[in-house]
């Protein structure tokens, strides 16, 4: 499914900045208003639209994390994947990402569709938990990520990291053209 874009604006949940309003915008500001209010994450841990810098063949490819959530001292903790079909075959495309963030990899990412939602350990690629439940309170989420950590990559598996990254977003496509403006460039 192709994100369309609308001939209006909305207020980011996060940011109070002023976006372009899209088919999966309101999806994403739920996902942001519910880690916040449901789960207590604090709003300036999280950066929406952030964007997983990755350079294949000498050039410099950004790939889209719909929320990203970081600890207070920077460190990345958690991505957060909205995908616009089975949330199982996003899987391994999401771990990639997670895998190549510098300097130091998300351990663990959700996937979701908004209508199931997976855990993963970035690491090993492991479903950690299914459903609304799974996703981790603010409090329990820097225990979480330590008990699963995943490492920085060698240079060669980070290689390929980003090559399987690189591989899924040509099989997709641009989501928008290149319109969905990533939040941190």
């Amino acid at each position: 499914m192709h994100e369309v874009f609308f001939e209006r604006v909305i207020t980011d949940y996060l940011t109070g900045a002023t976006i372009q309003d899209s088919t999966y915008e309101d999806l994403r500001q739920g996902l942001a208003r519910m880690l916040v209010e449901e789960k207590g994450y604090p709003r300036e841990c999280l950066r929406p639209k952030y964007a997983v810098e990755a350079e294949i063949d000498g050039r410099q490819e950004a790939f889209p994390i719909d929320i990203a959530a970081f600890a207070t001292d920077g460190t990345p903790l958690l991505a957060l994947f909205f995908c616009p079909g089975e949330v199982g075959t996003f899987v391994r495309e999401s771990v990639a990402a997670a895998r190549v963030h510098q300097p130091q990899p998300f351990p663990l990412l959700l996937v979701t569709d908004s209508k199931q939602i997976l855990l993963v350990a970035a690491q090993n690629a492991h479903l950690l938990g299914e459903g609304w439940y799974a996703v981790p309170h603010w409090e329990a989420l820097p225990a979480l990520a330590a008990a699963h950590p995943c490492p920085p990559l060698p240079p060669e598996r980070l290689a390929k990291e980003r090559r399987i990254l690189a591989a899924y977003a040509a099989l997709g496509g641009a989501c928008c053209g290149g319109a969905c403006l990533l939040g941190n460039r």
